[in-house]
């Protein structure tokens, strides 16, 4: 079982910038695709990011994040990066990334299969 684990995770004033990073136990070429979700206590994870098939089919934000994160992947390192700038107080939350290894959908949080244990993301109002 691939484990995965996030960091990059910090405070950082309204309007800057963070790149967070999945690193991954196994070849992360083998799935079939990786998110990024976020969570704010009290509320659904959702997702932010996906990416499929090792970086070269489809990858994309989601609209709510469309223009200002980036989802990326290194399949030689295996690592997953989520680059997002302009960030808003809103944004606070605990960022996951997660991994699906057979085809089907990648859209719930159900969807996947391997999750990380989260990196925090801080944006003081």
């Amino acid at each position: 079982q691939v484990q995965l684990e996030e960091s990059g995770g910090d405070s950082v004033e309204s309007g800057g910038s963070l790149r967070l990073s999945c690193t991954a136990s196994g070849n992360i070429i083998n799935f079939y695709c990786m998110a990024w979700f976020r969570q704010i206590p009290g509320k659904e994870r959702e997702r932010v990011a996906v990416s499929y098939r090792g970086g070269a089919g489809t990858s994309s934000a989601d609209s709510s994040v469309k223009g200002r994160f980036t989802i990326s992947q290194d399949n030689s390192k295996n690592i997953l990066y989520l680059e997002m700038n302009s960030l808003k107080p809103e944004e606070t939350a605990m960022y996951f990334c997660a991994a699906r290894k057979l085809l089907g959908g990648c859209a719930r949080r159900d969807d996947f299969t391997t999750w990380g244990q989260g990196t925090q993301v801080n944006v003081p109002a």
